[in-house]
């Protein structure tokens, strides 16, 4: 291990059952006039947004509300709940959905404090100077936002979806209760799934050398593996929302990326793309891309990928990873190609061309216009 690392994580998480009870208390710590954000009806059906309502009421927290976030969230929507916030004097913001919510309450809690505009914030125009405290009540097993300070917005003006990471979005305090991702929809489990395993990959992809985040990288991908598709058969499973819910948090948390010089994160970038034009659910994108970009890299990081499909399936070539990697998102039911995502060959040229005005591609392997034509090459 070569590379110099500092070591920083100052949420707070609180997972199990009835964790919720505990948001009031936490939050009048914090504030007393809380933005609430949120999407759309999933929350009302799961219960969670009512539990946080009761939680803030009974500890005299003035409550506004902004809801309507996007799967696929907008700069547009971050900035109507800025100045929603900022007109109501807020002083907290607390975020009760999945990724897309959580996100977007990460920006929105920086443009209140800064009075700034959320994609001068994302293109890195604007530095932040603070950000209102953030409290996440997760509802969905997925992207990790709960416990790092990452977003993903997307601006349909500019024709991109990108991340932006600062040390102010980090939630103070995020609570995760598996209870509330029981009635996720067999379909988005499954892209949480996917979405996990991604990021446990961008970290194996990435630049450096650090064994142990290896071995984080490989437990987790275990977790998945192990539980996902039973999960899949038995979606009403507490035991079994709760490991592939924490499995979620611990592939984004940091754990798996300390000691590199970075992670790769081209294969998001790519997926971004297919969401940005079809508005494609992002694990469905990361399904499509991630075994298409490692046959694209057969040569150029094909040890890594032969290094880690002896450690998780105990194959010995690059082709025999990649196809267990096909097998296992097909087999939780996310595509592996653009057609079973309901994406002709028609709109290949048009995908190519975004790609290469964004020269969508990893910190780590970058990669060039006919890379990325190769790729395409095995998504139709």
């Amino acid at each position: 291990m070569k590379n110099n690392f500092t070591a920083f994580n100052p949420t707070k998480l609180h997972f199990g059952r009835g964790v919720v009870g505990e948001l009031g208390s936490q939050a009048a710590l914090l504030g007393s006039r809380a933005l609430v954000v949120y999407g759309g009806g999933s929350v009302l059906r799961n219960g969670s947004l009512q539990d946080t309502r009761d939680q803030l009421n009974q500890n005299d927290i003035d409550i506004t509300e902004f809801s309507g976030i996007k799967p696929n969230p907008l700069t547009e929507d971050v900035n109507r709940a800025a100045r929603l916030g900022r007109e109501m004097k807020v002083d907290l913001v607390v975020a009760v959905g999945g990724g897309s919510v959580i996100d977007s309450a990460k920006i929105i809690a920086i443009c209140i404090a800064d009075g700034c505009d959320a994609w001068k914030v994302m293109k890195g125009i604007h530095g932040p100077t603070g950000a209102l405290p953030l409290i996440a009540v997760l509802t969905l097993a997925a992207t990790g936002t709960e416990m790092n300070a990452v977003a993903v917005l997307q601006n349909p003006e500019t024709m991109e979806k990108i991340g932006y990471r600062n040390d102010l979005m980090y939630p103070v305090h995020s609570f995760l209760d598996p209870q509330y991702t029981l009635s996720v929809p067999l379909n988005y489990t499954a892209y949480g799934i996917v979405d996990l395993v991604a990021h446990s990959l961008e970290a194996w992809f990435g630049g450096g050398d650090a064994s142990l985040s290896d071995r984080f990288v490989v437990a987790i991908i275990r977790e998945a593996m192990q539980y996902g598709p039973s999960l899949m058969k038995d979606p009403d499973n507490y035991e079994l929302r709760a490991r592939i819910m924490w499995a979620a948090t611990n592939a984004l948390n940091n754990v798996t990326l300390y000691g590199r010089e970075s992670g790769d994160w081209g294969v998001h970038a790519l997926g971004h793309v297919l969401s940005f034009l079809y508005d494609t659910p992002h694990g469905a994108t990361l399904s499509i891309m991630y075994p298409a970009w490692m046959k694209t890299m057969r040569e150029r990081a094909g040890d890594r990928i032969t290094y880690l499909g002896k450690e998780l399936f105990g194959f010995q070539s690059v082709e025999e990873t990649i196809k267990a990697f096909e097998n296992l998102f097909s087999s939780l039911g996310s595509p592996i190609t653009c057609p079973e995502a309901s994406i002709d060959a028609s709109k290949r040229e048009e995908i190519l061309s975004l790609m290469n005005r964004n020269r969508a591609g990893g910190i780590n392997y970058r990669l060039s216009d006919g890379e990325r034509a190769e790729l395409l090459s095995h998504v139709f």
